[in-house]
């Protein structure tokens, strides 16, 4: 097996720079068929590096690693205002990671030549990735909405999150610390994860700063559903973890249900809370999205035709 080759890039929204991460197993060479991009979207309270390539007193964490050595040429960006990039007074709400989402694609068709990729969205992340297949349908091959709210009904993290709204509307920003990344793996059903992880992730995240944007959090607080699944033309792998808190499954299988692509699967894990890359049972979790991105193209039985996936 070759080594995880890694790059850095910037896109540019505007004037807010967008940090962006790349892993593939050893370098691009000329006049190599291009490898399928998969596009990791993060979610609310920490950026790419530290949801998606993290190490936990020297265990392998990396989402990003996991799917490289499958042979994916893996990327993720830091939404605006998240980790690396810049830091501006705006919220970065969901209509802002999509407009992110927009200024990374740039980059990933100059360094790639593709234009079209498979998307791994979590938590909003997930609303991200959905709202961005909506709005650029061109661009989306497979997305996996993993941790993912749609109208957030009976979702006990939110009833309980939508407290604070005041303090969304009128701030633009959040803080965290170390108890806060503690909670995140607590609040559903505590044992799911290595005790060694949020500390792992808090050490990785708070070296940037101690607040966060609020957007997300008052999107999916006060302006669900921002997400129309009618819309969503290309195949859907929706994750739901036996212990998450963000969403009830009926609110899951009701937009399950409008998905218009006949290629779509609702996979329910047990043993799993609300951050299934950082669990215990990840390597299950990984294994799930695997097996939808790499689904054998469709033959029509009668002609042999190529179809769909």
């Amino acid at each position: 097996m070759g080594e995880i080759w890694s790059r850095e890039y910037w896109a540019n929204k505007g004037g807010v720079r967008l940090y962006m991460f790349r892993k593939r197993l050893g370098p691009p060479t000329p006049g190599e068929a291009p490898r399928p991009v998969f596009f990791l979207v993060h979610g609310s309270s920490f950026g790419t590096r530290s949801g998606f390539d993290l190490t936990v007193k020297g265990q392998d964490y990396s989402m990003m690693n996991w799917f490289a050595r499958l042979g994916f040429d893996v990327w993720g960006l830091d939404h605006e205002g998240y980790s690396r990039s810049s830091r501006t007074e705006g919220n970065s709400d969901i209509a802002s990671g999509v407009e992110d989402l927009r200024a990374g694609m740039a980059v990933v068709e100059r360094e790639t030549g593709l234009a079209k990729h498979m998307f791994y969205g979590q938590s909003s992340g997930a609303i991200r990735a959905a709202a961005f297949a909506q709005a650029c349908p061109e661009r989306v091959e497979r997305v996996v909405l993993d941790a993912f709210v749609w109208t957030g009904k009976d979702a006990p993290t939110l009833i309980k999150r939508r407290e604070n709204l005041e303090y969304f509307r009128t701030h633009n920003r959040r803080p965290v610390d170390r108890a806060f990344f503690h909670s995140i793996f607590n609040r559903d059903k505590p044992g799911l994860s290595d005790p060694a992880v949020p500390d792992a992730l808090a050490d990785a995240e708070l070296a940037f700063g101690d607040s966060v944007p609020t957007g997300t959090y008052l999107d999916m607080c006060a302006n669900l559903p921002v997400v129309d699944p009618r819309k969503i033309q290309c195949p859907v792998l929706i994750v739901r973890g036996e212990h998450d808190g963000i969403a009830a499954e009926p609110d899951l299988l009701d937009f399950f249900a409008l998905l218009p692509h006949k290629d779509k699967q609702f996979v329910f894990l047990p043993g799993q809370a609300h951050v299934g890359p950082l669990g215990t049972n990840r390597h299950r979790f990984f294994h799930v999205i695997q097996a939808f991105l790499t689904m054998p193209t469709r033959r029509d039985a009668a002609t042999g035709a190529v179809g769909g996936r």
